[in-house]
């Protein structure tokens, strides 16, 4: 797909461009009305086939939960391996969407790697995550960004405070919820390992407070956020935090999304998984 047509769906899912200015360009780079809702088919995530580790899998126990947050009951998506042993947990952090079944999935993929597993739904304070793309966006739009920190601070403490952790915790996200993983690691000194995949940076004078492990993705073509690696990673290297930073080359923004097959590598996605799990076994058991 036309590299032009892949950065403009970056720049409508994560600015103030309006689904009808995001129409108009796109037939206009398409080459017609008839070749934009095709090249929009391939963009747009297929849920349908989201679902690579079953939410009924023998191995696994999925509840839904919640705990007290900032003035707001917040809710989540635990998986958990079946067995009273005691496991290190990993807060799942989604995209600027909400809590979507591709999200859910991740989480199950956490979990069958032997990890209490938490996807956190940012969006249940306003009701939950909705169906619709454009509407889950607007909705994270309207989170008021202290309280929606200190809403995963306290999921932090709620796995903590569960006797089937072992008091080890864990955080990834992805794009919004990249960015957030960042967040988190300056704001929580108790976080073990922290792993933001093409997520905006945290401030380098706030580097210093980040007592975790980070694991940073990013995509090799994906300017927008990239533009921050340079001072991110001079700021962690003055700060002399521990952390490994990796840009896979010629791929997009959310090459990890098996759901969206015009950004999605499977190669790099392959490969930060394995690193992202290597660095949970080194730092959750």
């Amino acid at each position: 797909m036309d590299q032009r047509i892949i950065n403009l769906f970056d720049e409508y899912t994560h600015a103030p461009l309006t689904r009808k200015e995001f129409m108009e360009r796109l037939v206009k780079l398409a080459g017609g009305t008839a070749l934009a809702i095709a090249a929009l088919s391939v963009l747009e995530p297929g849920y349908a086939a989201a679902a690579t580790v079953a939410p009924t899998a023998d191995d696994l126990q999925t509840e839904d939960v919640s705990w007290p947050g900032d003035g707001a009951t917040v809710k989540g998506y635990l998986v958990h391996p079946k067995g009273k042993k005691k496991r290190g947990a990993v807060v799942v952090i989604h995209e600027n969407r909400g809590l979507t079944p591709h999200i859910k999935d991740v989480t199950r993929r956490v979990t069958q790697a032997g990890y209490l597993a938490l996807g956190v739904d940012a969006l249940s304070v306003l009701g939950g995550t909705p169906a619709d793309e454009d509407k889950g966006r607007e909705l994270i739009g309207q989170l008021d960004a202290t309280k929606n920190l200190n809403n995963y601070l306290a999921a932090f403490a709620y796995l903590r405070a569960r006797p089937d952790c072992n008091g080890h915790i864990g955080a990834v996200g992805f794009c919004w919820g990249g960015g957030l993983v960042n967040q988190l690691a300056v704001h929580d000194p108790k976080l073990d390992a922290a792993v933001a995949y093409y997520g905006q940076q945290a401030k380098a004078e706030d580097v210093p407070q980040i007592k975790a492990t980070l694991m940073l993705h990013y995509g090799g073509l994906d300017q927008r956020i990239n533009a921050g690696i340079p001072a991110y990673e001079a700021a962690l290297k003055a700060a002399g935090t521990k952390h490994e930073l990796y840009v896979y080359e010629g791929v997009n923004h959310a090459f990890n999304n098996d759901t969206s097959s015009a950004r999605y590598n499977p190669e790099a996605a392959k490969l930060a998984w394995e690193r992202t799990l290597r660095l949970f076994k080194e730092k959750l058991n």
